[in-house]
């Protein structure tokens, strides 16, 4: 050995950890190869935020990744695993106001410090091709690709409502509108019309809709809420006749309902709605819609609220006269503007009819015998048959819809129609930390695509965070400019593309970095798609939905060969830990708290502590466990096998002092076995161990290819209590060299130091995975239970498939049953083949 751990006969994971990983940059070991003629193997887990350290979630995440990697490796693939840094967004720029630091220079110190915690957990990543979206080498590539799309006609710009913060003077998503105000300023938000740039992603609904169908390998809850973000529904478009001879065209996804409608409803900037705004009161109630959410979303859980106007409209079968109501939870964004309200099966609609006590009509039953059957606080929304509808009763809600829109086409008013819940990415930010979208203004011209041989076109350094707002848009020089056609005076866009964008297609990047094009699609059809892509299930939809659009987009230009991004996806669980409070409510660090016995305590203060639930770390309750104090402490590779133990992957781990002292001490324990080889005979075989590490081999990959690390840890502890019982025999000395390659790729210090002392060859990150022999993994002995007197008196080993003679005589034969027989007569022996002797006196 090279450090004193021989002398102590301890583990020092401080040497080890440091040693080793300079041993792998230095070796360059995980640097991919795209010229290799192996198979590819491209693991991938989502990209962090740089906001300054990394937590046990990542911490979690990038373990699994890197032990697939790693196994991936030893069979014997190219693997490319890199990494890289989702660098743009809106921390940045509070952190600039907050801090009055420069956001590149938050951001870039930020990804330092994460870098070096993650190369102290030892992870295998190729650093050759790390990326940070915030540098012009990435997002200059990025533009072009959005010029690539515009040019294929997926990009354009319109007209569109957002939430605006007058304080701040900025576009907030509906996320920071807490209560009506923005979430920095506090301020009123607004609802403003603002030019905006789109993405076509409604040109490719359906095939991204029809392409769930072929992802088998990711979580069917992932599927699901894709499907339903992207909503393809079967409808009945029409209109209803006004009482002011206007048409007010509406769409409904339940026509089979449409007996039951009592009221209709348009948004707060319909024209019908605008036609009326010269009324004070309706003025008034227009401004107060415009102070609230802006998507469907958001308004589920905000108070309906309503103005009724002096207009009717006609119900298209009873000719009777609804009222037509002004409403904040109807969008114009969202189909024509104006729903028809069917308050007994839409709960939406329910809450509304019962503020403002409009008539409730149940026109669905569980059967015709319940039409009458009052509500119970809430709409209805389920299946069932039609009552209370004249042609329609008895039918079932499918028939409904069918006969409903064949006699609107027959009669004219109305036609059947598909429609989609998913609308265009608007992708527009008016802020300063992200990609500046690459097109000018000119009065002449119009809106001009900057010239390629301009990009990037890169953010300029010295920005003012005084005043709210974009700092583009009164930047004194940056956002003038020429026109690339008639060279006259022309202005930046200052818009910045949503951050969403940047993570659509950085995998791509991953794959292939040529200095003058964003990839070379050869390149990329080596490793794409992502074999194992790893992340939250909290990007199911926006990111998800992005990167499969975006990759589709750039197949129908013609930029890629494929279509989906992401072979298999897998969606980890949490890290959780206990939260502690004092009295007044404030929160404490696990730091802060110590334990006695069932009590806990604040160490400054001596006061009593109350532990609260088990919940996902978070800065906001202070239940987080800093990672390099725990490394520290225990090193990365029991901070590694932490994260693969006990639970499922998919599920939540909850972190425990317990558990990591337990499995430092397994790391020790390990280490007392490796050091065990050197000095061990080569003489002798048990075949009984030799079996256990073969099944193991095989037991172990198979966990690791499907994921479940908790298994493959499960199965690693028994191999080592199999041995650590075994005989001192050339197949034990085999069986540590076997566990000291299985544990490589979640143990690697421990696994390279202990390699190191075996004499092995080289490095055992580059070494192969064991090889089982097929005929060790099939059981050729049993163990047979002998009893008597209904109880067990010996086990025995026999050959498996041994005659019931030889049982009986083998069982006969052992001294202990003759002990317990003590000469009495057998009467008779029952025989169970392979499992069990009983005899009978």
């Amino acid at each position: 050995m090279t450090d004193d751990t021989k002398d102590t006969g301890r583990f020092d994971p401080a040497r080890a950890d440091a040693r080793w990983q300079k041993a792998w940059e230095d070796a360059g070991t995980f640097t991919a190869a795209s010229e290799s003629e192996k198979p590819k193997s491209y693991i991938l887990e989502m990209f962090p935020y740089p906001s300054g350290r990394i937590h046990m979630g990542h911490v979690r995440n990038y373990t699994m990744g890197d032990v697939l990697a790693r196994y991936r490796r030893m069979r014997g693939d190219e693997v490319l695993h890199p990494m890289g840094w989702d660098a743009f967004g809106m921390p940045a720029e509070n952190a600039a106001m907050e801090k009055n630091v420069h956001p590149g220079e938050w951001t870039r110190a930020n990804i330092e410090q994460m870098k070096a915690q993650l190369k102290r957990i030892g992870f295998a990543l190729d650093w050759s091709r790390e990326i940070a979206t915030c540098e012009p080498e990435y997002y200059g590539h990025e533009q072009a690709l959005f010029l690539d799309l515009y040019e294929g006609g997926l990009v354009y710009r319109r007209s569109s409502t957002v939430n605006w913060d007058p304080v701040d003077m900025t576009v907030l998503a509906n996320e920071q509108v807490i209560d009506g105000k923005g979430w920095r300023s506090g301020a009123e938000v607004e609802k403003r019309k603002l030019d905006q740039w789109f993405l076509k992603i409604t040109d490719f609904a359906e095939d991204l809709l029809a392409g769930l169908d072929a992802l088998e390998n990711w979580p069917d809850k992932v599927r699901l809420m894709q499907e339903n973000w992207i909503g393809k529904s079967q409808g009945l478009e029409f209109s209803f006749d006004l009482s002011s001879g206007e048409k007010l065209p509406v769409y409904t996804t339940r026509p089979d309902t449409i007996f039951g409608a009592s009221f209709v409803a348009v948004a707060a900037d319909h024209p019908v709605a605008q036609g009326l705004a010269d009324d004070p009161a309706v003025a008034d109630f227009i401004a107060q819609c415009k102070r609230g959410a802006t998507t469907a979303a958001a308004l589920e859980t905000a108070e309906k609220l309503g103005y009724r106007t002096d207009i009717a409209a006609k119900h298209p079968f009873t000719g009777e006269d609804m009222p037509l109501f002004i409403a904040n939870f109807v969008l114009m964004d969202y189909g024509t503007g104006a729903v028809m309200g069917v308050p007994g099966h839409d709960q939406r609609d329910f809450e509304f009819a019962t503020k403002y006590d409009l008539p409730i009509a149940r026109v669905v039953a569980s059967d015709p015998a319940r039409a009458d059957e009052p509500f119970k606080g809430e709409a209805e929304a389920g299946d069932g048959v039609i009552v209370n509808s004249d042609f329609l009763d008895r039918m079932t809600v499918e028939q409904a819809k069918a006969e409903v829109i064949a006699r609107a086409e027959a009669e004219g008013w109305g036609r059947g129609t598909t429609v989609w819940r998913l609308r265009d990415w608007g992708v527009s930010r008016q802020r300063y930390w992200g990609t500046p979208i690459p097109f000018v203004h000119c009065d002449a011209c119009g809106i001009v695509p900057v010239p390629r041989d301009q990009l990037p076109v890169k953010l300029p350094e010295d920005v003012d965070f005084e005043t709210p707002g974009n700092p583009l848009e009164r930047h004194p020089t940056w956002k003038h400019t020429t026109c690339p056609e008639c060279g006259g005076e022309a202005r930046r866009e200052t818009d910045t593309l949503d951050t969403f964008v940047d993570s659509s297609w950085y995998f791509l990047r991953f794959a292939s970095q040529p200095d003058d094009k964003p990839f070379d699609a050869d390149e990329i059809a080596k490793w794409l798609p992502v074999q194992h892509y790893i992340g939250g299930v909290e990007h199911a939809i926006l990111h998800l939905l992005y990167a499969r659009f975006w990759t589709r987009a750039l197949s129908a230009i013609g930029k890629l060969s494929v279509k989906e991004p992401f072979a298999a996806l897998f969606t980890q669980g949490m890290v959780t830990h206990e939260t502690y409070a004092l009295g007044d409510g404030s929160w404490l660090s696990p730091d802060e708290v110590r334990r006695d016995g069932e009590d806990y305590f604040h160490i400054e203060s001596g006061q009593p502590v109350t532990a609260g639930r088990v919940v996902k770390m978070s800065k906001s309750k202070k239940n987080v466990v800093d990672p390099d104090r725990i490394i520290e402490q225990y090193g990365a590779d029991a901070v590694r096998w932490f994260m693969l133990s006990d639970s499922p992957p998919e599920r939540d781990l909850p972190w425990s002092d317990s558990g990591i002292e337990g499995c430092s001490r397994f790391v020790q324990r390990l280490w007392r076995l490796f050091g065990q080889y050197p000095d061990m005979t080569l003489e002798g075989e048990d075949k009984g161990l030799l079996r256990k590490v073969h099944q193991t081999i095989v037991g172990v990959a198979e966990d690791i290819e499907a994921l479940g690390f908790n298994k493959a840890v499960a199965r690693i502890y028994e191999l080592v209590n199999a041995v650590e019982k075994a005989n001192i025999t050339a197949s034990r000395r085999y069986a540590i060299e076997t566990i000291a390659k299985l544990v490589a790729p979640m143990m690697p210090h421990l696994a390279e130091e202990a390699w190191s002392n075996m004499g092995g060859e080289g490095l055992i990150a580059n070494a192969p995975w064991p090889q089982h022999d097929p005929t060790l993994l099939v059981e050729d002995e049993v163990t047979i239970a002998v009893q008597h007197k209904g109880k067990l008196r010996d086990t025995l080993t026999a050959p498996k498939g041994a005659s019931k003679e030889d049982l009986e005589a083998l069982a006969l034969a052992s001294e202990k049953v003759q002990r317990s027989l003590d000469g009495a007569e057998i009467r008779k022996v029952i025989v169970v083949p392979d499992r069990l002797v009983n005899i009978v006196t």
